[in-house]
């Protein structure tokens, strides 16, 4: 009986491991449980292989067993590299950055929201809740990551009515910039999360009405911080008490009790990303076939919801434009869902509890 066979290319050491690991925990339980393929396949054959320190290479090595599917690496740059190293179709989980766009990346299928969208609910709701606030400052670090949140950060906030003002920050320095930062009534913070908790330990409490950093979306990332988290504002791929009923595929509550007792964990958003992009792969092996240009052509067309949320892929560039990111804040230590209203938990406490502008 014939089996679908499959490549993960994505670390399995390394900085980002502990996300890589997730990633191929959940492509498994969707390779084993969940895998809707079309006759005659009658499963999959899922090979695992670690990225390292060279994504690019590892990709060559992957695509020359010559693998049904292809699936990328978590983390952006490796990503990117693996993209480079193949003109296969690569399924996207893991790569937010905007860059993984037509024309230059054309056999990219993107599963996630790009980093550029993660700032827009932060703003939307601060404009909602106060509409006389008018300055934001945007402390970003100068990798494609963080050029790409400020970004998105300045095109929203400029059709907002904010005045913006911004400053970048080498990895590793961003002390110095942030003694640089204008005070604003908005806070927006991206780059590594090392450099988020320094960020964090130099401009908080501060006057800062409301305040986001990408690394408040995460569970664990800002809590070397302490109570300097309480009221910040981050953006969240997905989080299972806000995850919409699915059309394709398993609902969270059977995914996180999968994840949970294969890994003995939580699943992170990386794992929800990875699972969810098998099942998108799946439903365009059966709406269209199995080579490589049949799954990018279906994949162009297809508008489906699974329990990460929706997808769609813009017409002109491919970035995902189906799903929407969610914006989180820490209120009584807990992340609540506060964005968009009709997915939120509760409403955003602002000011921020803590600010100067709170008092």
């Amino acid at each position: 009986m014939p089996k679908l066979r499959a490549a993960l290319v994505t670390p399995m050491t390394g900085p980002l491991a502990r996300f890589g690991r997730e990633s191929a925990k959940a492509l498994g339980l969707w390779a084993e449980h969940a895998a809707d393929l079309p006759a005659p396949w009658t499963g999959v054959e899922l090979a695992v292989l670690d990225a390292g320190e060279d994504a690019g290479t590892v990709m060559r090595e992957a695509v020359e067993a010559r693998p049904d599917l292809v699936f990328g690496p978590y983390g952006s740059s490796p990503t990117v590299a693996a993209a480079r190293a193949t003109n296969r179709v690569l399924w996207n989980h893991g790569g937010a950055t905007s860059a993984l766009r037509r024309p230059d990346f054309p056999r990219v299928i993107n599963v996630l929201s790009p980093a550029s969208s993660y700032p827009d609910g932060v703003l939307r709701a601060v404009r909602a809740v106060d509409p006389a606030a008018s300055t934001s400052s945007v402390l970003h670090s100068s990798t494609g990551f963080g050029q790409d949140v400020a970004s998105g950060a300045t095109s929203t906030a400029r059709e907002l009515g904010f005045e913006v003002r911004t400053a970048r920050f080498e990895p590793d320095h961003v002390t110095e910039a942030a003694a640089t930062l204008p005070a604003a009534d908005l806070l927006l913070v991206a780059g590594g999360f090392e450099d988020e908790v320094a960020a964090a330990h130099a401009l908080l409490p501060g006057g800062w009405r409301a305040a986001a950093f990408v690394g408040a979306g995460v569970e664990e990332v800002l809590a070397p911080i302490g109570d300097l988290r309480e009221g910040l504002l981050g953006p969240a791929q997905w989080m299972a008490s806000a995850a919409p009923e699915p059309d394709e595929g398993p609902d969270a509550a059977w995914f996180v009790r999968r994840f949970r007792e294969a890994a003995g964990t939580e699943p992170s958003y990386p794992a929800v990303q990875a699972f969810a992009a098998g099942v998108i792969c799946a439903r365009c092996l059966r709406d269209g076939g199995v080579d490589d240009e049949a799954q990018l052509a279906t994949a162009r067309q297809l508008e489906c919801t699974t329990l990460y949320g929706g997808f769609r892929l813009d017409a002109a560039s491919g970035l995902q434009v189906g799903h929407e990111v969610l914006i989180v804040q820490w209120q009584d230590g807990v992340r609540r869902v506060v964005w968009p209203p009709e997915r939120a938990e509760r409403a955003p406490c602002y000011p921020r509890p803590g600010s100067r502008a709170a008092k």
